[in-house]
């Protein structure tokens, strides 16, 4: 399936996209040695559903940039990560026939990171994301009856950083940060440990009566 084929399809699946809501005024979630370096985006090769209104690379490329910014700006740990996105394609809803034909908004992204201190990229394959603007009163009619076109990329590259930032969180090696199965590890074992303590703690003591 092309780009732009599963760009259609995912238009079709708009409605099993979550709402999307602005956390940035709440403190960040947890990404440990976290600080951001190098913010890249690049649009040069996206891939427009021609039934998109329109929109530039170097629009694109300042949407990204302002959210990618706007979220990992955030982050004050002493360890930078450089961030690189790639915007594949896109479609923002054109003002269309209300419920009839109710057209939605969509991008999708390609997103690295890279370890500025190692020069290392730290995912071996870029991470595709496909997001939609949500499920509020005016997306569900179509927004392009309700916003303009920088409202709508301001929307989706929010949503697209968010996603990101969601993807992070599941490599949280990457920050210094224990992974799952090391925690789990761990708990086992103390608890193993804590299990041999209390069986040989009656056993010391009977030896030294």
């Amino acid at each position: 399936m092309t780009l732009l084929r599963g760009i259609a399809f995912s238009l079709g699946c708009a409605v099993l996209a979550g709402c999307a809501t602005n956390d940035l005024a709440e403190p960040p979630v947890n990404l440990g040695a976290f600080a951001l370096g190098h913010n890249v985006v690049v649009a040069d090769k996206m891939q427009m559903v021609p039934i998109s209104r329109p929109a530039t690379a170097d629009e694109w490329e300042t949407a990204m940039k302002k959210a990618i910014a706007d979220r990992f700006g955030r982050y004050e740990g002493d360890r930078v990560y450089n961030i690189g996105i790639s915007v594949d394609g896109f479609a923002l809803a054109p003002p269309g026939i209300p419920v009839v034909i109710s057209p939605k908004s969509v991008l999708v992204v390609t997103a690295n990171i890279w370890d500025d201190a190692k020069a290392q990229k730290l995912n071996p394959e870029g991470k595709q994301f496909t997001v939609f603007e949500g499920l509020s009163g005016d997306t569900v009619v179509g927004s392009g009856l309700t916003k303009t076109r920088e409202q709508q990329m301001a929307t989706l590259s929010y949503n697209a950083a968010k996603a990101v930032e969601g993807w992070l969180l599941t490599h949280p090696e990457w920050f210094g940060l224990p992974d799952a199965k090391t925690v789990k590890a761990e708990a086992e074992a103390a608890k193993a440990t804590a299990k041999t303590a209390a069986t040989e703690a009656p056993a010391a003591e009977a030896t030294t009566k």
